[in-house]
């Protein structure tokens, strides 16, 4: 009987010490179930923040590659434009670099014409002179010289050429001529005009028909004495008559008409380089307008 007390006491001595030690361990597991439970639904969070994070950031990249790509547009735009406008301005250097080299190409022919026409003015005023030197053993009531419009103006009166009606040059005629061509014969480079003139009085004879023919044959006669006598070059003289038509005085008195009886040699120094510079740069100008 004590036997079996004994048994039973062992038996639940044993019972209960399994009981709980069996209980222990499931508390244990249950909160340690708990907590991974719990760890886990962190981690969840955890990581549901991190795609959210991860799709704002994908959103911001994807806006900064729409910025960037509307930048680059600008870009290229802006680059564009400076590309045109430097070609643009390209075009415009090139333009002013034309017309600056024009304008030196005008400044040198300016200044080559002014040198020309100085020396020109220069060629007169000597002419000018050699003729007044030439000249000086006659009076202003036989002859005159003057300058006008860059030609030298000798002005003889009939009373040193012609006897009245008359074509037939004087011989103090002839010696003021032959004065006057010494200076021709040293100055190639001059043109010759000889001009008659007469007064409105009519004259009709069996020589002269009129004042024009009798200006003409005057003007002719003074042509030959140079010409054939003191032999000045025939291609520097042109002879013309200008009749009553270019008076000088008032026809009206006797003194104006004895003014306008008259021969005038005009003489021009020959203006042929002048003219060439003068119409290349008008065709120079013509092409460039």
């Amino acid at each position: 009987m004590k036997q079996i007390y004994l048994c039973v006491i062992t038996l639940l001595v044993l019972g209960s010490t399994t009981s709980c030690v069996t209980k222990k361990k499931f508390m244990q597991a249950e909160n340690g179930r708990l907590e991974a439970i719990a760890r886990g639904d962190k981690l969840q969070g955890e990581l549901n923040e991190c795609n959210k994070q991860l799709s704002d950031r994908n959103t911001l990249i994807n806006t900064l590659l729409e910025d960037t790509a509307r930048l680059g547009n600008s870009i290229r735009h802006y680059q564009s434009l400076l590309n045109s406008n430097l070609s643009e301005q390209d075009k415009l250097n090139a333009l002013l670099g034309e017309k600056l080299q024009e304008l030196d190409e005008r400044e040198r022919t300016i200044n080559e014409l002014q040198g020309m026409i100085s020396a020109q003015n220069q060629k007169v005023q000597e002419l000018l002179n050699s003729v007044k030197d030439a000249l000086l053993g006659f009076s202003s009531e036989e002859l005159s010289v003057r300058e006008e419009n860059g030609k030298v103006y000798v002005a003889m009166s009939d009373k040193l050429l012609f006897q009245s009606g008359s074509a037939r040059v004087d011989k103090r005629g002839e010696e003021a001529l032959g004065k006057l061509a010494e200076v021709l014969n040293k100055q190639n480079e001059i043109d010759v005009c000889i001009e008659g003139h007469t007064d409105n009085k009519p004259i009709h004879t069996a020589q002269f028909k009129d004042n024009w023919d009798l200006s003409v044959i005057r003007a002719t006669s003074v042509v030959r004495i140079l010409t054939e006598k003191y032999h000045v070059n025939p291609l520097q003289i042109e002879p013309a008559g200008r009749g009553e038509y270019m008076p000088v005085a008032d026809n009206n008195t006797t003194e104006g008409r004895a003014k306008n009886r008259r021969t005038e040699i005009i003489m021009t120094p020959k203006l042929d380089k002048l003219f060439q510079m003068l119409q290349t740069t008008d065709n120079t100008e013509n092409k460039s307008n």
